[in-house]
C-alpha cells in the first residue's frame, strides 16, 4: 500500500509528547487536526495543554517538564513562543514552533512554515537545534526586544488590532507615532561605552527580521553566540520614511539615522522611562535596560537543510 504523502512518518522514539496552545490561534484545520494528526504520528504518550492568553502559558509548560514532556509543541505567534521559550531555556528539552500567529518571526527566520502537517513533521523529525536567546532584564527573548520608539508602536498595535489587521497594524500605529521622540540615550556594549547622544529608538536582534517583517539586521544569527545591537536617530515622518526604505531595498545600517553593532553585553540608560517590548510583546517602562546574549539556550526543532537539499535534487 502507497503511504500517504499528507501524513507525517511515524514518530521515532520522542517519547512523552506536550502540546502548549494559545486557543485563539488558528493554522489549518485547527487544534483538533493537530491532535489527530500527532496520533496519527504514532504519538501514544499526548499531554494537552491550552491557554486563552501567552501569559498563561508558563505554568503550562512547568508543568509539562514536571509530567516528563521530552517535546514541547508550541501552538501560537511570536508572543506565545517567547513565553515558552522563556520557560524552556536551559532546559534542553526541545520546542517545536506550530506558526499559528500573526507574524511567526521566530519560525520563518527559521524556515518553519505556517502549515500544520509539515510543521509537526518537523517537530517529530526535524534537526535538533541549539540556538541563542536574548534576555531583557531578566527575560528570554527569541526574535528581538527594543525601547523607544519600538516600544511605543507595539504597545498602541492593541490585539484587536493585529487581529483585524495583522502587520499592517504595525504601520498604522507607526503612522501615529512617527514623530519617535528623541530622548538621551547612553549604550555600553561588553563594558565599552559605543553611544551617547539623543535616540529615538534602541533595539536588540537575534535573527535578521523583526516586528513588521523589516529586515533590520542584515547579519543576524540564532547561533552566533551575540545579539545585533542598533539604535536610530530619526525623529519624524520623513527620516522614518528614509529609514524604513533603506531597511526595504538595501542594508539597515546604510542609513544615516541608525548605527549596527554586535555584542553580548549590553546596557542601556535612558533620561526618561521608555516602554519596553520582547518578540512584540509590550512590558512595562524603564530607564535602564541590561541585556544579554544566552548562547545555544534553546534547543528548537527545526527543517534538516540535508533533507530538503535531497528533496530539490530529486
Amino acid at each position: 500500500m502507497l503511504a500517504d504523502p499528507d501524513r507525517p512518518a511515524p514518530a521515532v522514539a520522542v517519547g512523552t509528547v506536550a502540546v502548549v496552545a494559545h486557543r485563539k490561534k488558528t493554522l489549518g484545520g485547527g487544534l483538533d487536526e493537530l491532535r489527530a494528526v500527532l496520533v496519527g504520528a504514532g504519538v501514544e504518550q499526548l499531554l494537552w495543554y491550552e491557554v486563552p492568553k501567552s501569559r498563561k502559558a508558563p505554568k503550562k509548560v512547568r508543568k509539562a517538564l514536571d509530567k516528563g514532556a521530552e517535546l514541547v509543541f508550541v501552538w501560537g505567534g511570536d508572543g506565545m513562543v517567547q513565553r515558552c521559550a522563556d520557560t524552556l531555556a536551559g532546559s534542553r528539552v526541545p520546542m517545536a514552533i506550530l506558526p499559528a500567529g500573526t507574524a511567526n518571526l521566530f519560525a520563518t527566520n527559521l524556515g518553519i512554515p505556517e502549515d500544520l502537517r509539515e510543521a509537526v513533521r518537523i517537530g517529530l523529525h526535524g534537526q535538533h537545534r541549539r540556538l541563542d536567546l536574548g534576555k531583557l532584564n531578566g527575560e528570554h527573548f527569541a526574535v528581538m526586544a527594543g525601547a523607544g520608539f519600538d516600544g511605543d508602536l507595539i504597545r498602541e498595535a492593541d490585539r484587536e488590532m493585529k487581529g483585524r489587521l495583522g502587520r499592517l497594524a504595525y504601520v498604522w500605529t507607526g503612522l501615529r507615532h512617527v514623530r519617535g521622540e528623541l530622548t538621551r540615550t547612553r549604550i555600553t556594549v561588553d563594558g565599552a561605552l559605543w553611544f551617547d547622544g539623543a535616540a529615538s529608538c534602541v533595539l536588540f536582534g537575534n535573527v535578521g527580521t523583526i516586528t513588521g517583517g523589516i529586515p533590520a539586521f542584515d547579519d543576524a544569527r540564532p547561533d552566533s553566540g551575540a545579539l545585533e545591537i542598533g539604535v536610530s536617530t530619526a525623529s519624524g515622518a520623513i527620516d522614518w520614511a528614509r529609514t524604513l526604505g533603506k531597511m526595504a531595498t538595501g542594508r539597515s545600517d546604510d542609513s544615516k539615522f541608525v548605527r549596527i553593532t554586535r555584542g553580548r553585553k549590553v546596557k542601556v540608560r535612558f533620561a526618561e522611562a521608555k516602554t519596553y517590548e520582547l518578540d512584540g510583546g509590550a512590558r512595562s517602562t524603564a530607564r535602564k535596560l541590561k541585556v544579554r546574549a544566552v548562547p545555544a539556550a534553546l534547543t528548537v526543532c527545526c527543517p534538516d537543510p540535508d533533507a530538503e537539499e535531497a528533496s530539490e535534487s530529486r
